[in-house]
């Protein structure tokens, strides 16, 4: 589950192997450790994200989902395709939940959260804001994520008590080898020639730079204007960039200073949000509540109490 705050002391543990029980975890296998997970993820989310990449012609649209504007193409379910194959060659026996494709791999007791494509209309329109989307959880929590935006040049990760990170995808060539037994190498040696991220602190609401985004239901999309109409006077500017995933590692590298949005699903946000919390910034929902569909808000610690308040205060969850 996702939790406004930093990470626990327990959380802080390190990046051995996780414990637990699992009724899907075949006899004899060794726990996972979480840099193993984090090496899987960064590795799949790259290549799915340079195949994307090459992809010049503009995609076959195929389907929609909440509304005639939020679509789903051919390429969508091709990334999922490479990733579910990828994943399960090297371990067959874990769950998946896909935007796409749905869960499978019954109780397992590592699932991987996948966003395939998020910011599809972007990429649609040859936009660069657009990313794939992995974490691995254990026990339902998120322990590893990996994020690629190749129209960026980047990819984002974070391995639970590990920190967050970013590096060049042009820089990754040879599939990633976990480096150490835990501490920082668990997240930073998995990519070449990462930096270790820190998200913004101690920004007032006046002079924050803040991310959100729109659904695709006219009701929503309503409020959402009327939400945004008074949140834009009280901050420094507002960016709209399309992408869950993308704005929530943005958060982290202090791109920007915090974000919130109304309408996202667990796979836009399950290896954005250990990212930015691994950055340092919190994220949760409304009221205490998690993060989810309802609301997400993310900022540094400074901000976060200020930009809650201010969406409670406006009843940002209504639709009209």
């Amino acid at each position: 589950m996702l939790r406004v705050g930093r990470r626990t002391a327990g959380e802080r543990a390190g990046n051995g192997p996780v414990t637990g029980t699992g009724a899907g975890h075949a006899a004899g296998a060794a726990w996972p450790s979480r840099q193993s997970l984090l090496a899987l993820a960064v590795t799949v989310a790259c290549a799915a994200g340079r195949m994307l990449a090459d992809q010049h012609a503009r995609p076959a649209v195929v389907g929609t989902k909440t509304s005639p504007t939020d679509v789903v193409t051919e390429m969508d379910q091709a990334a999922e395709r490479l990733i579910r194959n990828q994943i399960l060659a090297e371990r067959p026996h874990d769950a998946i939940l896909g935007e796409e494709g749905g869960q499978t791999g019954g109780d397992a007791p590592v699932r991987w959260v996948v966003d395939p494509l998020d910011g599809t209309v972007n990429y649609l329109y040859g936009l660069p804001d657009w990313a794939v989307s992995i974490a691995a959880e254990f026990g339902g929590n998120v322990v590893a994520g990996a994020v690629c935006a190749p129209r960026r040049d980047a990819v984002f990760c974070a391995v639970l008590g590990g920190g967050a990170w970013r590096a060049s995808l042009t820089g990754q060539h040879d599939p990633p080898e976990p480096s150490g037994p835990g501490g920082l190498d668990g997240a930073a040696g998995v990519l070449a020639g990462a930096e270790p991220l820190s998200c913004n602190d101690r920004v007032p609401l006046g002079r924050a730079l803040i991310a959100t985004g729109f659904g695709y239901e006219p009701g929503r999309r309503q409020v959402q204007g009327e939400v945004l109409s008074a949140v834009l006077p009280r901050v420094r500017d507002i960016r709209r960039n399309g992408a869950c995933a993308v704005d929530l590692c943005s958060l982290a590298a202090g791109n920007v200073d915090g974000y919130f949005e109304r309408g996202v699903q667990y796979w836009d946000i399950a290896a954005g949000s250990l990212i930015a919390r691994e950055a340092g910034a919190l994220v949760g929902g409304l009221g205490g509540r998690p993060a989810g569909p309802s609301m997400t808000i993310g900022a540094g610690p400074g901000l976060f109490a200020e930009l809650h308040d201010l969406l409670a205060g406006l009843d940002a969850e209504r639709d009209a």
